[in-house]
């Protein structure tokens, strides 16, 4: 097995991140992107991969490209929802709705 970096790439055409270590598929986050928005619905890793730092290089790089573009996050996925909570550096791209509507 490898001890490459894994490798994350956006393949926009699938909706998804993707994560390669020695150009094996090792883990993917899925996502429904707007103009102002990405909300990350699953990230699954390999059970091959598991424990060498892909969720986290995919929660980062999707993070960093999402801020990039000025885009806000929504974290549906329980994954990357824990992961800003654990990088409180990246807690400022969170979603916040707007709406101030109350029963």
């Amino acid at each position: 097995m490898s001890s490459e970096s894994p490798q994350v790439t956006d393949a926009s055409g699938a909706k998804r991140y993707e994560a390669r270590v020695g150009g094996k598929l090792a883990g993917i986050s899925t996502y429904i992107r707007t103009p102002e928005l990405i909300a990350f619905l699953h990230t699954e890793v390999e059970p091959a991969y598991e424990g060498r730092g892909v969720g986290s290089a995919l929660a980062r790089a999707a993070l960093d490209e999402a801020r990039a573009r000025g885009q806000k996050v929504l974290a549906a996925c329980p994954f990357i929802a824990g992961w800003i909570a654990h990088h409180p550096d990246y807690a400022d791209l969170e979603y916040q709705p707007r709406s101030k509507v109350s029963d």
